[in-house]
């Protein structure tokens, strides 16, 4: 016969000697919130005070039934089965593990796998968005369990649940880090304006910084009309120079005289995309010369902080492959244009 678990409450001033079964959290505002006293710690005569003044008149001493689990056993365990590449688990602390990234890169989460273990009755995972950009020490995801112990068949589910994803992504956990590549990157900007001096160039400047912010660097800037032939040129220039990513700037609008759409599918370009459906940022061309990635940038991302641009180029500079597919789910959750 199983032995069930045994959670028995004790007064403070009866707790001498015996050790807590979970964390004590303690708040001062403005200064500090965290685990005041640790599960385990020997609860001490100078401690009662302390105690009290927490609000606590009682204290929970926990001995552990067949098939149970600890919040803290369960939480370490959890973060284990989910953690991939780049990243590191920190923790546990008031029931919670943190998953952080060890890296500057790219956040890839399966939110199949995340919707699977919520799923599963007083389990937690929370994470942030896939493709989001992360820098090292930020968290990405947290576990934790919601009552003080759980059944050890739904951490196990768990286990086999990212065991799962592990042999659908070649070993990859479902929640990692991505790093960032260092693209060497072709600029080429677009107008006759730009190209006669007319007009300063201020797309260069925009797209250097962004690229940079991701470690990558512009290894040349070319400028030409808007002709179809000077843009072919440039593109076919750059790809001789063996560039690992093509910027394309200008001239992306329907008016008549833009023609650099034109000119990235006749240097022979694969268009996957032109056009998306997030705003600002909706005339962006997506396309694959070979295995370049060739982008063709609307006006927007001169003078607006985040555009489509700002969410693709992190996934481009991870290594990842843009198809249809990921530029058709950019809708949901796209429209920036009126955010605060």
């Amino acid at each position: 016969m199983s032995k069930p678990s045994l959670l028995k409450e004790v007064k403070v001033e009866e707790a001498v000697g015996l050790p807590l079964a979970h964390d004590l959290t303690g708040i001062v505002p403005g200064e500090f919130k965290g685990p005041l006293f640790r599960k385990g710690h020997i609860v001490r005569e100078q401690d009662i005070p302390e105690l009290k003044r927490i609000g606590k008149e009682h204290i929970y001493v926990l001995e552990l039934g067949d098939g149970d689990v600890h919040e803290d056993d369960a939480a370490i365990r959890m973060a284990a089965a989910a953690a991939g590449s780049g990243i590191e688990c920190a923790g546990p602390s008031e029931g919670k593990v943190i998953l952080r990234s060890a890296i500057h890169g790219l956040a890839v989460i399966d939110k199949r796998f995340v919707d699977e273990v919520n799923a599963i009755e007083q389990l937690a995972l929370a994470t942030l968005p896939s493709h989001t950009v992360v820098k090292p020490g930020q968290s990405v995801a947290g576990t934790r369990v919601i009552p003080l112990i759980v059944a050890e068949e739904k951490v196990a589910a768990v286990e086999r649940l990212a065991r799962e994803r592990r042999e659908a992504h070649m070993g990859e956990g479902p929640i990692s880090v991505k790093p960032f590549r260092k693209l060497r990157t072709g600029l080429i900007t677009t107008g006759s304006e730009v190209y006669n001096g007319l007009v300063e160039d201020r797309f260069g400047p925009v797209v250097r910084s962004k690229l940079e912010a991701l470690g990558s660097v512009v290894i040349g800037q070319r400028f030409c009309r808007d002709s179809i032939d000077e843009i072919v040129a440039e593109i076919r220039y750059f790809r001789e120079q063996k560039v690992d990513l093509i910027l394309v700037t200008g001239g992306m609008s329907v008016d008549p005289d833009d023609r650099t759409p034109g000119a990235i599918k006749q240097a022979g370009a694969r268009i996957v995309s032109h056009g998306t459906p997030m705003l600002p940022g909706s005339m962006l061309l997506m396309a694959y010369l070979d295995d370049i990635p060739v982008m063709g940038l609307p006006g927007s991302v001169m003078h607006d902080p985040f555009t489509v641009f700002d969410v693709l180029l992190p996934r481009v500079c991870a290594g990842e492959r843009i198809e249809r597919e990921h530029i058709v789910g950019l809708g949901y959750g796209g429209l920036y244009a009126d955010r605060g």
